[in-house]
């Protein structure tokens, strides 16, 4: 049986848009679900806009999201393959030379759409004598070559496996340019050859490629090539059910990266955004993922990116994390905040900050929340009292539970959090007050406020020292 090849072709014009990341992410599982291979295609032949950068970039966040592709090409590569088979066509009959200059094609594009006609090129170098064609030449005209679309109105059928068979009864493009003066591509012409030549046996990408491909239907035929399998997902939406774009918020894979959000928080929810599981399952591993894709269970319809829901996939993720890993992610976030520098990491401690990030972490949807995160500060920062923890420490048993409790946590070298339940336990008993009037006055002097993780796990992690200076610092 012959491999199952897809293929992800990006425009390196720009970094990776969650449209895109999406479009790769389905490639991936299906080439994963068919035992098959994931061709990565830079489509770099727009020369001006182009940049390595943006391709290096691309580069990463796939490997960030863990889609690993089988094969590398580079359009700008591949230039004199595009140029050997579009001379091909003119001496076939089926494409010819084009002399007409841009300013030219832009006055007839202005003039056709003031008159109410379709700004599509007329055709009027079709049928050059070869004494027009010097003249042109002489006049140092450098010649793209545009393809014959048939002289009736063109009419094409895209057979789409999600969409079903969507028919295009004329297409109001006139004869397309596929090799511009400079021997650079346009992007049908190119698309056509790299999907022929590196076998794809499906091209699956966003339903706004459906009229290239019915362009790219007279351009198999012409060339003789069988057409692969193709299917058009439905466009990603913004929260105000327009397309995704820059006004919607952060749009690249690189800029959710950076504010701290995991991969495979990523990777769930894109995975959500058309396809969904039988059962209705939410949260999905890799290998669930691969082991439920099936194209049946694509939706063809418009999906927005929920922002919300992005962070609530996070957070879940967050809090299963395994805490080693979890620290190595959470570092850069907590060097940014200042909280961890040589000498605080050296008074918490690497264990002491292991437990305070496991403590912190289900509390926060995104690494980038630990940057000004109260409940990270208690464990660095001295104490600041806010208005509620003053009133809970002008109780009127307040000082003595804390002189009581104090001198209970200076009896010890080392406070597990049952010695901290044991300590307000024993000071209740002592003063003869109740348990909130112990935990409430001591939630305040260690942290200066009455909320945040479980106290007495704070206290073990900063341990008896610490929590002795800083009750001693209130009273």
């Amino acid at each position: 049986m012959k491999t199952k090849r897809v293929r992800f072709a990006p425009s390196p014009t720009g970094w990776l848009h969650v449209g895109g990341a999406r479009t790769a992410l389905f490639n991936w599982l299906y080439a994963k679900k068919k035992e098959g291979k994931l061709i990565l295609r830079i489509e770099d032949t727009d020369l001006e806009r182009s940049s390595e950068e943006y391709t290096a970039s691309i580069k990463e966040d796939l490997k960030w999201l863990g889609i690993k592709w089988d094969e590398y090409y580079k359009q700008s590569d591949r230039l004199e393959i595009y140029e050997r088979y579009a001379r091909k066509l003119v001496h076939e009959g089926k494409a010819y030379h084009c002399y007409c200059r841009e300013d030219e094609l832009e006055e007839r594009r202005k003039k056709a759409i003031e008159e109410g006609r379709p700004p599509i090129y007329d055709g009027r170098c079709r049928n050059l004598t070869e004494e027009e064609k010097k003249n042109y030449r002489d006049q140092g005209r450098e010649p793209t070559i545009r393809f014959k679309l048939p002289e009736q109105q063109p009419h094409a059928v895209v057979p789409d496996e999600i969409k079903g068979e969507i028919e295009f009864e004329s297409l109001t493009t006139g004869d397309f340019v596929i090799l511009k003066s400079d021997g650079t591509p346009s992007y049908n012409f190119a698309c056509v050859l790299d999907d022929h030549l590196m076998e794809i046996s499906f091209v699956l990408r966003a339903e706004d490629h459906l009229t290239n491909t019915a362009k790219q239907m007279f351009l198999y035929d012409a060339l003789g090539f069988e057409k692969p399998r193709f299917g058009h997902l439905s466009m990603l939406l913004g929260p105000d059910k327009t397309k995704l774009s820059k006004r919607s918020g952060v749009t690249s894979v690189g800029e959710f990266r950076k504010d701290g959000y995991l991969p495979e928080a990523m990777v769930n929810h894109l995975a959500l955004l058309g396809w969904s599981s039988k059962d209705e399952q939410e949260v999905f591993s890799r290998e669930e993922l691969i082991e439920s894709f099936s194209l049946d269970n694509i939706v063809d319809s418009p999906q927005v990116f929920d922002r919300d829901k992005l962070d609530w996939f996070n957070g879940q993720y967050i809090k299963e994390v395994e805490l080693e890993r979890f620290v190595e992610l959470a570092s850069p976030f907590l060097e940014k905040s200042g909280f961890v520098d040589e000498a605080s990491l050296k008074e918490i401690g690497a264990e002491g900050l292991r437990r305070a990030l496991d403590l912190v972490r289900p509390s926060i949807s995104k690494l980038s929340e630990l940057v000004d995160n109260e409940d990270m500060a208690i464990f660095f920062d001295g104490v600041g009292l806010t208005g509620e923890a003053e009133e809970v420490l002008a109780w009127e048993d307040s000082e003595e539970v804390l002189r009581a409790i104090m001198e209970k946590f200076s009896e010890t070298e080392v406070l597990q959090p049952e010695d901290v339940s044991k300590a307000v336990r024993d000071t209740k008993e002592e003063v003869d007050t109740g348990y909130k009037e112990v935990y409430k006055p001591l939630r305040a002097a260690v942290t200066g406020r009455l909320s945040g993780p479980e106290i007495k796990e704070v206290i073990s992690i900063l341990g008896p020292e610490k929590t002795v200076a800083r009750i001693n610092s209130v009273l």
